[in-house]
């Protein structure tokens, strides 16, 4: 069992440097996890760590009755609806009035070639409304991603992914950031969530990778509030001891493309909580 784990994860790191389809890259993905935690339907890597410990999910959904994060879930559906000064609100600015939304970002703009999170499309829709820019990562951005988020409950991801230009090449430099080691443990997002998955590090089991952005935002007892996905991406650079980069960077775009891409198919659960 053990071998036919090693080989599939060497398959997977070799698939970063072959000239691998996005296609071909997220069967193989979802495949080592499927075939490493072959009694966990696919479904369920959407609840993260507690897909793979009893224990902790036993003391997660305990908490469920009263959600943690309910009343700043609530704050960030004020945010949505409250007007700008011109009169506008965010759901002038959306598909959808920016209801159930959230499982087709990130995506690429082919009128302006470039990747677009959800968070950067609320940045946007502010400037466009004369407004300024919120701070990226946590506070009312993460709320109203929150909130957002929890329009979309049950729908299923459907990133789409170029197969030529900048986009694909968007997509192969999230990818490349995956699997490249970097700080001065010289680890790689891979080493822990894909090679390590369901191993324990001290006392806390390390999550897979597939399922990750199905739940952001989330609310971290540790951060006491919500935080998106690239906040959680550079607390792991930095726990890794690497530079952090900063929020809507192009490199953390391009991961987070990546990541969410791996996870077509599975459905948005968020927000959820988490330690």
């Amino acid at each position: 069992m053990q071998r036919s784990i090693l080989i599939t994860a060497m398959a997977l790191l070799f698939s970063c440097i072959v000239n691998a389809t996005p296609e071909q890259d997220k069967k193989l993905f979802q495949k080592f996890y499927t075939d490493r935690f072959s009694d966990i339907p696919i479904s369920e890597f959407s609840n993260g760590v507690y897909a793979l410990d009893q224990d902790a999910r036993d003391q997660w959904e305990a908490t469920l009755d009263f959600p943690p994060y309910e009343y700043a879930l609530e704050e960030g559906e004020e945010l949505f609806d409250t007007p700008f000064r011109n009169g506008k609100n965010y759901a002038s600015c959306f598909e959808n009035g920016g209801i159930n939304i959230r499982q087709n970002y990130p995506t690429f703009n082919r009128q302006r070639n470039t990747l677009i999170t959800l968070e950067l499309a609320i940045n946007e829709c502010r400037a466009e409304n004369g407004e300024n820019f919120l701070a990226y990562g946590k506070g009312e951005i993460a709320k109203i991603s929150a909130y957002m988020a929890s329009t979309s409950e049950g729908s299923i991801i459907n990133i789409v992914t170029p197969t030529k230009g900048n986009g694909l090449a968007d997509y192969k430099k999230g990818k490349q950031y995956f699997y490249t080691k970097r700080g001065q443990l010289n680890f790689s997002c891979a080493n822990c969530h894909l090679q390590n998955a369901g191993r324990k590090v001290r006392s806390e089991t390390l999550s897979t990778a597939l399922g990750h952005p199905t739940h952001f935002p989330v609310y971290r007892m540790k951060w006491g509030g919500f935080g998106t996905l690239q906040r959680r991406i550079a607390s792991c650079d930095a726990q890794v001891r690497a530079q952090p980069l900063l929020g809507q960077s192009e490199t953390y775009k391009a991961l987070e493309y990546f990541l969410t891409y791996m996870s077509n198919g599975l459905p948005i659960n968020g927000p959820a909580s988490r330690k």
